[in-house]
């Protein structure tokens, strides 16, 4: 844990602190940084996506960060049961219940975090120290991703002024970027993947026979694939960054599921051609391997696929 927090500490203190905003122009290179940390530790990529995607909704709301080198998440994960919730009080909001999947939990000083409100579904910028009654330190017990710290919370504390209220009602799922990244996300998939393949590489023997070669040609093949549909996507979202042509969010579903698809057959292709010794001897690699598995699984899956089909029906024909 201490590791990986000293390693978000690095990405804020350098990439982090002047990453463009998506749809500023240079959006590819938001992503390819991105990708390039999280090929080095995939629960450092997810820790680093959500801090610049906090940034970015800020931004977005017309509001800055709360202190100058303060860890940022996006905490947005609806529960089946219960969930998060505020309501007016005098003076501002207060926010109770609790939250799966709050990444960076012990790690990162401060989230947005989405509630359910009676105007709506909120988002609030708050303060890890001041508003997390408690951590439930079981409800994470994942090998993959084991280090991004994802466990379920419970919320209170003092009362949220207006100023830590972050756009209207819905303003979190409404607005443009909040499909630009779910872009940063498949750009972390990606970087997880070449994470794995170039580890897969530096394993080989001296002469890894004729299927070897054919499993790490396929895998580059599925590399080069996710980084060209990360680029034009992020060239799409440049083109348009008020996406007043209503296709962030047909793009952004694209990406990732080219991306999902290729990553999930890259950890196929090297648990095949690499075989059980670097998975089972390797720590660093089966670690690796683990950690991209478990971020592939945030894809919905048939969900999305069906949603995208239903979108690209009503745009009519492929271009």
């Amino acid at each position: 844990m201490t590791r990986v927090k000293e390693l978000l500490n690095d990405f804020v203190r350098t990439d982090g602190s002047d990453l463009p905003l998506p749809g500023s122009g240079a959006t590819w290179r938001r992503l390819d940084v991105l990708s390039t940390w999280a090929a080095r530790d995939l629960s450092l990529g997810r820790l680093a996506e959500g801090h610049v995607d906090a940034l970015a909704i800020l931004a977005e709301a017309g509001m800055d960060p709360l202190g100058d080198s303060a860890t940022y998440g996006v905490w947005a994960a609806r529960s089946r049961s219960g969930g998060t919730s505020a309501i007016r009080v005098p003076g501002g909001w207060e926010l109770s219940g609790r939250k799966e999947f709050c990444s960076g939990s012990g790690l990162i000083d401060r989230a947005l975090v989405t509630a359910g409100t009676s105007e709506g579904y909120r988002l609030f910028d708050i303060a890890l120290d001041e508003h997390v009654a408690w951590a439930d330190h079981e409800s994470w017990p994942a090998i993959g991703m084991a280090d991004s710290v994802s466990e379920t919370l419970e919320f209170s504390g003092p009362v949220l002024p207006e100023s830590s209220v972050v756009g209207g009602p819905d303003f979190y799922t409404n607005r443009p970027g909040f499909w630009f990244g779910a872009a940063g996300v498949a750009a972390c998939w990606y970087g997880g993947a070449v994470g794995l393949v170039n580890n897969f590489i530096g394993s080989l023997p001296g002469e890894p026979n004729a299927h070897v070669f054919a499993d790490l040609g396929k895998v580059v093949a599925n590399l080069a694939a996710m980084r060209e549909v990360l680029k034009d996507a992020a060239e799409a979202f440049d083109r348009d960054p008020k996406n007043e042509e209503f296709q962030a969010h047909y793009r952004a579903l694209i990406v990732r599921q080219v991306v999902h698809d290729a990553a999930t057959d890259v950890l196929a292709r090297v648990a095949t051609g690499g075989g059980a010794r670097p998975l089972c001897h390797d720590l660093d690699q089966s670690r690796r391997a683990a950690d991209l598995f478990v971020y592939l699984s945030q894809h919905h899956g048939g969900s999305d696929a069906a949603e995208l089909g239903r979108l690209a029906r009503e745009v009519g024909s492929w271009h």
